[in-house]
């Protein structure tokens, strides 16, 4: 018994630290470092030339708006422009941006398909912005959104920044509710780790760096992933802006929410290989530590969910509160199946809460499977 024993408490003792206690030491620990941006005298009036730069593929239905909504932005018109690569779109995405009558918008066809972040090489030659910013396809900013993202920068110690995505979820599905509250768990995340230096993990649709941090990527890389850490291994921190606001529609349907998780996840895991050098804590220190816990642990997850039902099911015939135990994990999958087969508007958040973990821990066991065949995705269809 000695064995499930320690399985048991190991496993519960890593998915209180990974949900609740690491949360709690960052917390404390941005109390007491206080690293907070440190913008120059006249970071008011600094307004440095920005490239809006967006990989689009068969985005007909969104990318007009996308455009006209970066065009509007509270931003001097003359030092902001917009880059669009169309990955071979087919769906007329291409006519609709050359349809925009606006000099600062340029459109870059890539051929053959070659995936966002083959796009992302390709167009950020051809930016002139000091600043390049990257939107997904269908990201809607608040109109301030440019101003404060880019604010931070004006320390010279901060080379990336990300924006908060604010999800929407008008169905009012499981899927949607959950994403919806999970991403207000991961921003405070990002407003804590901050306080410490720099921040693990970004949006990708709302993000900034300095033009010539950018270094490129192949192909199978995940961008919002690998730049940011290539980014802190040069020296330079990785920040939050609160207050850049970015706008997007979770998505209703569990199945392609499970897909996305499960390609990103899948990619996660390959740029954590990637940059396997950040974990050292003589070099990187507490962002080491962040990195391991934010990133490793979270995505092992899934392990540590099996390995705690598992060893509960065998240990539960046995005296003592191992009944109790199971019983709780059984609510918490009674829960969670609710929150798949229940409509979502009728739901505690609590049920929601459970559902959506359980479902991004199920796609991030298939993602770390998936990695440990070698399996590597490099283009995707929107929206899945």
């Amino acid at each position: 018994m000695l064995p499930l024993k320690i399985v048991f408490y190991t496993c519960l003792a890593l998915l209180i630290y990974v949900y609740a206690g690491y949360p709690l030491l960052v917390w404390l620990l941005s109390r007491l470092r206080d690293r907070r941006v440190q913008p120059m005298p006249d970071a008011a009036a600094a307004e440095p030339s920005v490239t809006v730069l967006i990989a689009a593929y068969n985005e007909a239905d969104c990318i007009e708006q996308t455009v006209r909504n970066k065009l509007e932005l509270n931003y001097p018109a003359d030092k902001l422009e917009i880059i669009v690569v169309s990955d071979e779109s087919d769906d007329g995405t291409d006519d609709i941006v050359a349809g925009v009558a606006d000099e600062r918008v340029t459109l870059i066809r890539q051929q053959p398909r070659a995936g966002k972040t083959a796009g992302l090489n390709l167009g950020l030659p051809r930016a002139r912005g000091e600043i390049v910013v990257f939107s997904d396809a269908n990201s809607l900013y608040h109109p301030d959104a440019l101003r404060h993202l880019i604010a931070p920068l004006a320390d010279p110690a901060v080379g990336y920044v990300t924006g908060r995505m604010v999800y929407k979820a008008p169905d009012g599905s499981a899927t949607g509710e959950g994403c919806s509250a999970y991403m207000r768990y991961e921003n405070a995340l990002r407003r804590w780790e901050t306080g410490n230096g720099s921040i693990v993990g970004v949006d990708g649709g709302i993000d900034a760096v300095r033009r010539e941090l950018y270094q490129p990527m192949r192909a199978d890389q995940l961008p919002d992933f690998v730049l940011p850490l290539a980014v802190r291994r040069q020296g330079y921190r990785v920040v939050f802006a609160e207050r850049a606001l970015l706008y997007e529609e979770a998505l209703a349907a569990a199945d392609d929410e499970f897909r996305m998780r499960v390609r990103v996840g899948l990619r996660a895991w390959h740029a954590l290989k990637d940059m396997a050098a950040l974990f050292d804590p003589l070099r990187y220190g507490l962002f080491a530590w962040q990195l391991f816990s934010h990133k490793v642990l979270r995505y092992l997850g899934p392990l540590f969910q099996i390995g705690l039902l598992a060893s509960n099911l065998i240990l539960a015939p046995f005296a003592g509160s191992w009944g109790a135990w199971l019983a709780l994990q059984f609510l918490f999958y009674l829960a969670a199946a609710a929150g798949h087969f229940l409509p979502g508007r009728s739901l505690p958040r609590l049920i929601t809460l459970c559902y959506y973990l359980c479902l991004i821990n199920a796609a991030s066991a298939i993602a770390f499977v998936q990695f440990l065949q070698g399996r590597k995705q490099v283009v995707w269809n929107p929206r899945t």
